[in-house]
């Protein structure tokens, strides 16, 4: 059983902010994030029952689906498996949710701007809302959860210990966020589970402005950016973008299970269904990366190797339900 408190010693450079004026773009989203504010308790359907083991939540979305090893499972097995990687899903979602709380946190305190910080501060709101509501539909309705899993934790821990404050940004709002908006999205175009499709909903149109936030913060910084400078930045993404293909692999589920984790790794690597999810949760981050200027020849190897260069060209500021329906026959 793991602790239920760490403690991660961070240093980061408070910065007050004389100057009041309006930020430009920040504003907006601002004033937009005050009048989208919604209540985990009032506005979702808790009152409905939930079978986690249901048709409701696919067979598909559990990572070793159509493998032999899923062929050999029972009926009841295989429902319980579902159980399993479905909590383990939504649990890596609740802790991804209060990084970004942390991180916002920092932002509040680092942001260079005046609208920045009251942007963060209504961000830092969202992500507890966040763990509110994935943590109250692990408890009750999958009455199962689970640890972070190390590539998500080792993440957030780069991005929580880092001084620098554009690599709060990229870290959190432009690859941590951008991946879970999509994940996100993938989830409530798979579930047929109402509370969770209700919950997921709300939770993405934060995240769209969440993503937003860091593209405009991030707006021209690495354009003069110093070579080495830009250089520990590429680095970072090309390491954030391992992390992030590796942290939904769900070896500790197989090996609970007392399933063969080589062998259930080894499919939920292959598996095309699995290789099409991984690609898809980089459909945020990829035209947010080039916007930004940092799809630059150290950095598009790398995503090649992942096979979501194709993505480069789409709109980063599109809704996440036309940007999920436009890749839906890749899928």
């Amino acid at each position: 059983m793991c602790q239920s408190v760490e403690t991660l010693r961070t240093s980061l450079d408070l910065t007050y902010v004389w100057d009041y004026r309006e930020d430009g773009g920040v504003r907006e989203l601002y004033a937009r994030a005050k009048g989208a504010q919604w209540d985990g308790v009032r506005d979702l359907p808790w009152e409905l029952s939930v079978d986690p083991e249901g048709d409701a939540f696919p067979d598909m979305s559990v990572p070793i689906w159509g493998s032999e090893l899923w062929d050999r499972l029972s009926v009841k097995e295989r429902r319980h498996v579902k159980h399993e990687a479905t909590a383990w899903t939504i649990s890596q979602f609740l802790h991804g949710e209060q990084g970004a709380l942390l991180a916002a946190s920092q932002l509040v305190e680092a942001a260079g701007t005046m609208d920045a910080k009251m942007y963060a501060a209504t961000q830092a709101v969202d992500e507890a809302r966040h763990v509110e509501v994935y943590e109250r539909y692990l408890r009750e309705k999958m009455q199962r959860s689970w640890p972070v899993a190390d590539p998500l934790k080792s993440l957030l821990d780069q991005v929580l210990v880092d001084r620098r404050w554009d690599m709060k940004y990229l870290g959190m709002q432009i690859m941590v966020e951008g991946l879970a908006l999509a994940a996100f999205g993938l989830m409530r175009a798979t579930t047929e589970e109402p509370l969770l499709r209700a919950l997921t909903t709300l939770v993405m149109r934060d995240e769209a402005r969440h993503v937003a936030f860091g593209a405009i913060s991030l707006r021209d910084v690495y354009r003069d950016m110093s070579e080495g400078e830009l250089r520990e930045r590429e680095d970072f993404v090309v390491e954030a973008s391992r992390l992030m293909r590796d942290r939904f692999l769900g070896t500790e589920v197989w090996a609970s299970l007392g399933l063969p984790v080589a062998e259930c790794t080894k499919y939920t690597l292959q598996s095309p269904v699995m290789s099409q999810f991984r690609v898809l949760l980089f459909s945020r981050i990829v035209p947010n990366l080039k916007r930004l200027g940092l799809l630059t020849p150290r950095v598009r190897p790398s995503l090649e190797t992942i096979g979501v260069l194709e993505f480069e060209h789409l709109d980063p500021d599109a809704d996440p339900g036309e940007l999920l329906g436009a890749l839906a026959p890749a899928a």
